[in-house]
């Protein structure tokens, strides 16, 4: 896993984990890489320091209870309105989980009552989807995971 972060065409900034530097490439290249903050798909790779770690030096401390509670609550304005967008999609749609390629194509095509949903999908599936003129797109959160 690797962590890039990112910088939309609005000037937003924000962190994302991809498998590797190609699967990036891939789902930026078929338009599935959107803005955490406004949902611009022109995003690019902004500048970042790595982050390394020295052997051996690892800190055996335990989080302190202030940490803690630091860590379970939205930190930034960015972080609340991927939280609160999260909570109106799952509050007005309905969760197909790993059907969401098929149940989207079946309400496209009219075979299926046409509703909002939200779901999950492999990736040549999702561009399948965007070939084939089915309106989706990525949201900016894993689905299926509780929040901390």
């Amino acid at each position: 896993m690797i962590k890039f972060t990112l910088k939309c065409a609005e000037g937003h900034q924000f962190d994302s984990w991809f498998q590797s530097a190609s699967t990036f490439d891939k789902l930026d290249g078929a338009g599935m890489v959107a803005c955490a903050v406004c949902g611009n798909t022109d995003v690019d790779k902004a500048m970042m320091a790595p982050s390394v770690r020295a052997a051996g030096k690892r800190s055996k401390a335990a989080p302190s209870t202030a940490d803690k509670g630091a860590l379970s609550a939205p930190a930034s304005p960015a972080e609340q309105a991927l939280a609160q967008l999260r909570k109106e999609i799952e509050k007005s749609s309905e969760y197909v989980g790993h059907d969401f390629a098929r149940e989207a194509r079946n309400i496209h095509d009219g075979t299926a009552p046409e509703r909002a949903i939200y779901g999950e999908a492999k990736p040549e599936e999702a561009q399948k989807l965007i070939k084939d003129g089915v309106p989706v797109t990525p949201l900016p959160f894993r689905l299926g995971r509780k929040s901390n």
